[in-house]
């Protein structure tokens, strides 16, 4: 796999850990300020693995 390949697979990836991550603290958090936290990494990872996505998605149709 090429390397520019490989690091959009690795894009995809963190953004899952970090999907993860936000449901994971979201369910043991304490106060407002770590929803806050997690709802910043969760709409971060959204929004790394949707352009991720399209990126992959460009590769495949150029026959990368």
């Amino acid at each position: 796999m090429k390397l520019y390949n490989e690091n959009i697979k690795k894009s995809i990836e963190l953004a899952k850990s970090m999907l993860d991550l936000a449901d994971k603290g979201d369910a043991v958090r304490e106060d407002e300020g770590c929803g806050v936290l997690y709802s910043v990494i969760r709409d971060s990872a959204y929004s790394i693995k949707r352009l991720a996505e399209a990126e992959r998605d460009i590769h495949k149709r150029k026959g990368l």
